[in-house]
Formats: C-alpha cells, sequence, structure tokens
C-alpha cells in the first residue's frame, strides 16, 4: 500500500478527531474511518504525529476545558461534561495532571493575571486609554486548501518556510486566482497549548471545490458563515502577539461580547515583500457569538 494513501487515511482520521474531539470515539468509528485496525492507525498516527490517538484526543480535550475555564462562565462540572469527561473527579485529576493544578485555582489564576495585565496596560497609557476599535463582520461560507504549522507562533522563520511549502504547492497546481486570499486559522491558545503541539493552520481560500485529493499533508476545510469582532493591527506579525494580549485583557470592557468556541482568523490585505514592516495590516476576526 503506498504512502499517499496511508497519508489520506491519517488524513480523513485526523480531520474528524479534530472535528469530533469532545464526543465518545470508540474503537469500532476510528477503524472504519482509517480502513485500518486500531493497533495499525494508532501506530501510523503516533509516528506521524508524535503521539497515540489517545494521547491526542484526551489533550485537545484538556485544552479545551481550560480555554472555557479562562473565558467562559461555565461551571466545573459542565465544562468537565462538554468536553467529554463523565465524572468531574476524572476530570479534575487529569486536569490537575496536565496544568499542576485543579480547574477552580487554574480559573482564579488566569483571573488574577489578566487583571495584572489590565492594569500594567492602564499605568501604561494613562486614564486617557481609548478602546481598542472593532467592528463586527460576518464572514461567508468558503473553502480553504490548507498545510498545519505546529510549534511556537513566535518561531517567525519556521512559520515562513510552511508559508513557502503553501505558495509552492498552489503555484505548482494552478490553484492561484488573478488576487489570492491567503490566512491562518489559529486553532490552539499560546496561553494554554505546549509550543511543540500549538496548531496553526496556514491557507489559501479556494474560488472552486478541488478535483482531486490534496498531496502529502494538505488538507481542505470548509468555513460556515459566522460572526466575528474584527480587529486591525498594523506593525510587524512578529509584535502581533502584543495586540492579542491587549484586545483579551480588555476584552470584558471593549468588547463585552461572548467568544465563540471557534477558531480565530487572519487575513493579510496588503502584505507584499516590498511593504515596510511597519505598515504591513493583519485583520484579526475573533469569533462571536
Amino acid at each position: 500500500m503506498g504512502n499517499q494513501t496511508q497519508l489520506e487515511r491519517y488524513k480523513k482520521l485526523l480531520s474528524f478527531l479534530d472535528a469530533h474531539f469532545k464526543e465518545a470515539i470508540n474503537i469500532e468509528k476510528i477503524e472504519q474511518i482509517s480502513h485500518y485496525s486500531y493497533r495499525n492507525i494508532n501506530r501510523i498516527f503516533e509516528a506521524l504525529h508524535q503521539e497515540t490517538i489517545g494521547k491526542y484526543v484526551k489533550r485537545l480535550r484538556l485544552e479545551k476545558a481550560a480555554q472555557y475555564l479562562m473565558y467562559s462562565q461555565m461551571g466545573v462540572s459542565e465544562i468537565a461534561y462538554e468536553v467529554g469527561f463523565e465524572e468531574r473527579a476524572a476530570f479534575s485529576k487529569a486536569f490537575k495532571n496536565k496544568y499542576g493544578t485543579s480547574p477552580s485555582t487554574f480559573r482564579n489564576s488566569s483571573e488574577a493575571n489578566r487583571q495584572i495585565i489590565e492594569k500594567s496596560l492602564l499605568t501604561q497609557e494613562g486614564e486617557k486609554r481609548q478602546k481598542l476599535p472593532f467592528e463586527i463582520e460576518y464572514l461567508p461560507d468558503f473553502e480553504y486548501l490548507f498545510l498545519e504549522y505546529r510549534g511556537a507562533y513566535e518561531n517567525i522563520l519556521a512559520i515562513e518556510e510552511v508559508w513557502n511549502q503553501l505558495f509552492d504547492y498552489t503555484t505548482t497546481k494552478d490553484l492561484l486566482p488573478n488576487n489570492p486570499i491567503f490566512m491562518t486559522e489559529i486553532v490552539d491558545d499560546t496561553e494554554i497549548s505546549d509550543h511543540l503541539k500549538f496548531r496553526y493552520n496556514l491557507a489559501l481560500i479556494l474560488n472552486r471545490p478541488l478535483s482531486f485529493e490534496p498531496d502529502g499533508l494538505f488538507r481542505t476545510k470548509k468555513h460556515k458563515r459566522q460572526k466575528y469582532a474584527k480587529f486591525i493591527y498594523k506593525g510587524p506579525h512578529e509584535n502581533c502577539f502584543d495586540f492579542y494580549t491587549r484586545i483579551y485583557a480588555f476584552w470584558m470592557v471593549d468588547v463585552a461580547l461572548e467568544l465563540a468556541d471557534l477558531p480565530t482568523l487572519e487575513f493579510y490585505p496588503n502584505f507584499d515583500e516590498s511593504i515596510p514592516q511597519e505598515d504591513l495590516l493583519t485583520e484579526i476576526y475573533i469569533p462571536v457569538k
């Protein structure tokens, strides 16, 4: 059996796990999707992903729980059930093993840190701080081709290498329209996910469905119409992380909208190698309800 067939099965399984990790996932379902025995697909998955299927699902559940603790008002028991744990005690034990603290303490610590950051920023700007400007915008349905980057958000050189792979592939496959729209899908939270596991999907929006299966680790995904709070950052992308800190530090007072459980998107409307770094624009779309 060729490597491409194995990759296709891995990609199909990975997409399923990413979409359904909060649900009960049994061995029979995995075998049905992958067309492999669980033993064999687990070996392939671990070789490609550096963790078993079970550890991958458990990690995603706990990282999602940490996001809920930081950004929602859901109770701990409700969060445990939402991310796929049947018992709060089992959830609390697993959470403490990963983060070194109980869910309640993690929530209180996150809120305390946010207040410290907010006070620090207020001190820097003085009492006449202007609210962060944003717009509410709905992004329509669209499909995109992407390649996953996994690693530190601040590792610009590594991210650029994945961008080059995406650009070369879309050029070779004649997928670039006259005015291509590239974007990134920030799947994980840098405050929660291990830097080696942080997922950052680099993508090209397709103006028509693909007539072939993407090669290698390239995948496609469909974006459903969604409401976003849109922010615009101007400057070098490596400084964008500080801008995100400002957004979330003042979220409750400047935006006051409930976050939706979906990835953040970034678009780059004036990206060009000839444009000075300080003039580059990044459109940040944070999903809201």
